[in-house]
């Protein structure tokens, strides 16, 4: 298994555990946590795949990727409730796999051919269009749209550090993970600074 499907899996595990913590809030029922896990783990990348013609989408198929939303879903269900509604909690994974579904996002895009802009655009929405689905699903107003916060700007940040040291020559794995840990690095200070972005 190379270290972009490590980030693939790490990513859609953790993005699943952020669909059921935040189905566990609002106290939907074992169904409505898959549902908000599966769309919250492959959300973002199916809008990727359906914009740049990829058939069939990423998913399709992948029984392992299936069965980690389906672990995530019961390791939700069984941790305390305590523990599954703490904010911080959801904080954490949410931030870790806006830092794996970036690079991914990125990475597969160049590898089809796209140009650098482009395929940071893609990586955007492969981290952020999962989160946005299911924050509207369990009717809340979605980290992408919140006031000032740097949801989007910490992706974007991580995915042109990315594209410049590809482009550079860096090692693909040295370059992921130096991206990974960006991202979640400016997600995590961002909240905990309070630093936000100016208004409109």
């Amino acid at each position: 298994m190379s270290w972009l499907q490590y980030i693939s899996y790490s990513g859609i595990f953790v993005f699943a555990l952020t669909g059921a913590l935040k189905a566990r809030v609002h106290r939907m029922d074992i169904f409505g946590g898959v549902v908000l896990a599966f769309v919250t783990a492959y959300g973002g990348g199916t809008v990727r795949d359906l914009l740049i013609g990829v058939r069939p989408v990423n998913w399709v198929n992948d029984y392992l990727a299936l069965g980690l939303v389906v672990l995530a879903v019961v390791s939700v269900f069984l941790i305390s409730d305590k523990l599954a509604r703490l904010p911080v909690t959801i904080f954490l994974t949410d931030a870790a796999g806006l830092g794996f579904f970036t690079v991914l996002g990125i990475q597969r895009s160049l590898d089809m051919g796209l140009n650098s802009g482009y395929a940071i655009v893609m990586g955007v929405i492969t981290a952020t269009f999962g989160g946005l689905l299911a924050d509207i699903i369990s009717n809340t107003v979605p980290d992408l749209l919140k006031k000032g916060e740097l949801y989007a700007t910490a992706s974007l940040a991580g995915g042109i550090t990315q594209v410049i040291l590809t482009r550079s020559g860096v090692a693909e794995n040295t370059t992921l993970g130096i991206c990974v840990f960006l991202v979640v690095t400016i997600r995590i200070l961002s909240k905990w600074k309070r630093i936000y972005l100016p208004e409109i």
